[in-house]
């Protein structure tokens, strides 16, 4: 099925491109939530219209979450977690979590679907990647530590700004190795 995409769609493609689409995802998603259109004659037609609006709206988006994407890629989230002798976690840190700890931090509600890594399940730094826009993609350092060993660093990094950071860090490398 060939669809004209009327909204930016996050690993499809820009408003105004026509793309060809599975059947079901095109009827079941694309369609109904109105992010895409049929790639009739009459809709191409209107491929620059649709193309000029998306760039306008697009340009003024980015423009309000620069800030914002400033702010959430200075973030450094810390998790405190069970793990056994070899530094695998008995749970997992999922996008859910960073979600609500990145909304914790700086008053923007971030959904799990805009948080882009995969589940957490060691000990150590990972990078999780926060979709604002297509363009503003900012980058947040996720540090996973053992629960018992840093916990004195973790609740001293609450009330300080960036010194104790380092020390949960450190403590989750060697108790990694």
């Amino acid at each position: 099925m060939k669809v004209m995409l009327v909204k930016d769609v996050y690993k499809l493609g820009r408003a105004g491109d026509v793309k060809k689409v599975a059947d079901g995802y095109g009827r079941n998603f694309l369609l109904p939530q109105g992010l895409a259109v049929l790639a009739t004659a009459g809709a191409l037609k209107q491929v620059e219209k649709i193309r000029s609006q998306a760039e306008i709206r697009r340009t003024e988006l980015n423009s309000e979450l620069k800030d914002l994407a400033t702010q959430i890629g200075a973030v450094i989230l810390n998790f405190a977690a069970k793990a056994g002798e070899t530094g695998k976690l008995y749970g997992s840190i999922t996008t859910q979590d960073v979600a609500t700890a990145i909304q914790e931090q700086t008053r923007y509600e971030v959904k799990k679907q805009q948080v882009d890594m995969q589940p957490i399940r060691n000990l150590g730094e990972f990078k999780a990647r926060v979709r604002l826009t297509m363009d503003l993609v900012p980058e947040v350092k996720v540090i996973v530590y053992r629960e018992g060993e840093a916990r004195e660093a973790g609740e001293a990094e609450s009330t300080e700004a960036e010194a104790p950071v380092e020390a949960p860090a450190e403590a989750a490398e060697t108790s990694a190795s």
